[in-house]
């Protein structure tokens, strides 16, 4: 099968998610069920088969990468807590977008992966960053849900999207919780960040984009849950600062990707 066909397969299992997101209130029933591991299945399967013989650093990849993570945790958080799988109508957009874009730009040249640090510590560095970007990402999905159900409620108009999404109660208590996770995992990259550059360069950190940002997100996460433990502030004023963590990492992840493998060619 080709790259483009892998792509294009590993994107449609995403279709059935959405419809189910879209088009049924019937909760974590069968049709639910079925349609996330599909959803989680397809970009797993892309990012097992692409990189079991060594990480590919290329921009499609890093996205189908995140995308699979991104599944595979919002799979475990919709079995674990209540009202998680109410995410749904909001993340597979952002998801079909990556992969839209994944798809698109499948076949454009990739650098190569450099250093010398030892490959299973590199290979954990990965999967930390990985992970702390697909905790942050579900946790920017909640702040985003609560948003749109206080506008409805100030608004005194529900529609049908805020219909499907978690209450704002609801909402923070996940986007709390899932930042704390990505908090403790990004601090646990940034420190396995650090000795693999050494273990490269011989220099703890390098001072370059996605260093900068990383460490920008690690301070404003910080912050936010050191003030929400303290005062207990919510609602949008903390949503907004979820996003702008997210849009950080963003930039710090795949952002850097993006300009360095297909805007520099």
């Amino acid at each position: 099968m080709t790259s483009f066909a892998f792509s294009l397969a590993a994107l449609l299992c995403l279709v059935p998610f959405a419809l189910v997101s879209f088009t049924r209130r019937a909760g974590r029933d069968t049709a639910y069920w079925c349609a996330t591991i599909i959803a989680v299945a397809g970009p797993v399967l892309w990012a097992v088969t692409a990189n079991y013989r060594g990480w590919h650093t290329g921009f499609a990849s890093t996205l189908w990468v995140i995308i699979a993570a991104t599944m595979l945790f919002y799979a475990v958080l919709a079995g674990t807590a209540r009202h998680a799988w109410r995410l749904g109508p909001i993340l597979i957009p952002y998801l079909l977008l990556l992969a839209l874009m994944a798809t698109i730009w499948g076949s454009a040249p990739e650098r190569p992966l450099l250093g010398v640090a030892p490959a299973a510590w590199l290979n954990v560095h990965i999967a930390i960053s990985v992970a702390t970007y697909a905790l942050v990402t579900l946790a920017a999905i909640a702040a985003l849900a609560v948003t749109l159900q206080e506008r409805a409620l100030r608004a005194k108009r529900p529609g049908a999207l805020t219909d499907h999404l978690p209450s704002v109660a609801d909402g923070e208590r996940l986007q709390t919780r899932l930042l704390g996770a990505g908090e403790a995992i990004l601090g646990l990259g940034l420190l396995s960040g650090m000795a693999t550059q050494y273990l490269t360069t011989g220099a703890l950190l390098a001072f370059d984009h996605k260093t900068l940002f990383a460490l920008a997100t690690f301070v404003v996460i910080g912050t936010l849950l050191l003030v929400h433990l303290r005062t207990g502030v919510g609602g949008r004023a903390a949503a907004r600062l979820v996003l702008v963590a997210y849009l950080l990492l963003t930039l710090a992840y795949p952002g850097v990707k993006f300009v360095t493998d297909i805007l520099a060619v």
